[in-house]
C-alpha cells in the first residue's frame, strides 16, 4: 500500500484524464493521482456522490472548471474527508442568464448532430489566442471531446446549468486551499478567481501569465509546481 496521499483530480467540461496528464506524471512521486469520470451523471450532486463513493476515507482534491464545481459539492457533502482543496479556472457563482443561453445554444448544436462543431466554437474560449494554431495542444483538446462524446457533453452541460451558488460555502472551507487561474482565461477570468479566493480563509491565489482556461495543459510546469507547493503546505 502506498504511503503517498491520494489526490483526486476532477476534469472540466469535455475533458478526461488527458487534461491532468502533465500533473499525473509530475506529481507521481508526491501523491497518488486518481482521475474521476464526470461523464455519467447529469447533476453536480450526482457527480460528487459518485466520486466520493470511489475514493478512500481521506484525500486531497483538485478540480478544474466543471471539476471545481464538483469539488465544492464534494466538500459541502463530506468536508471531513477532504484534506486540502485546489480550485483551478473555476468559480463559486451559479450561471447567469447569459451563461445559460450560451450553453443552451451549444446543446442545440449538439442536438442537431453537430457535436464536433461545439468544440470548434469553444476552442477560442478554452486556450490563449496565441495557442490556437498549436496542433500538439489542440489535438489533445479535440481528442478529449471525442472521448467524452455527445451524450456525455449533454449530461455535463445540464449539470452545470443547474448548479448551486456556492459562495455561502466558502467561509466554511478550513483546509489548505489553492485557487489558480490563467491571466487570459475567458470563461472564468481572474476576477472570478479573486472572488473565490477572497471567500475562503487563507486561500492562496496563483495567476498564470499568458494562459487561458486550460492551465494544466497550457502551463503544465507552472501548474504542477503550484500543486506541489499546495500538497506540501
Amino acid at each position: 500500500m502506498s504511503d503517498r496521499p491520494v489526490l483526486a483530480l476532477l476534469p472540466g467540461l469535455l475533458c478526461d484524464a488527458a487534461l491532468w496528464r502533465p500533473q499525473i506524471e509530475g506529481l507521481a512521486d508526491f501523491a497518488e493521482p486518481r482521475v474521476a469520470d464526470l461523464t455519467r451523471d447529469d447533476s453536480i450532486a450526482a457527480m460528487a456522490r459518485r466520486c466520493l463513493a470511489d475514493l478512500p476515507e481521506r484525500f486531497a482534491l483538485a478540480g478544474l472548471s466543471m471539476g471545481g464545481y464538483v469539488a465544492l459539492e464534494m466538500f459541502r457533502t463530506a468536508p471531513e474527508r477532504v484534506t486540502r482543496l485546489a480550485l483551478l479556472n473555476t468559480r463559486a457563482t451559479a450561471d447567469t442568464a447569459e451563461d445559460r443561453q450560451r450553453r443552451g445554444d451549444l446543446l442545440a448544436l449538439a442536438d442537431r448532430g453537430q457535436f464536433k462543431g461545439v468544440t470548434r466554437q469553444l476552442l477560442p474560449r478554452l486556450i490563449h489566442q496565441d495557442r490556437l494554431q498549436d496542433e500538439a495542444l489542440t489535438s489533445v483538446i479535440y481528442a478529449m471531446a471525442e472521448t467524452v462524446g455527445r451524450a456525455g457533453f449533454i449530461r455535463q452541460q445540464r449539470a452545470i446549468m443547474r448548479r448551486d451558488d456556492m459562495r455561502p460555502l466558502l467561509p466554511t472551507i478550513r483546509v489548505p486551499t489553492l485557487v489558480a487561474v490563467g491571466r487570459q482565461d475567458a470563461l472564468t477570468p481572474p476576477a472570478m478567481a479573486m472572488e473565490l479566493a477572497a471567500g475562503i480563509p487563507d486561500a492562496r491565489l496563483d495567476v498564470l501569465e499568458h494562459c487561458g482556461h486550460l492551465t494544466t495543459l497550457e502551463r503544465p510546469d507552472e501548474t504542477t509546481a503550484a500543486l506541489r507547493r499546495w500538497l506540501g503546505s
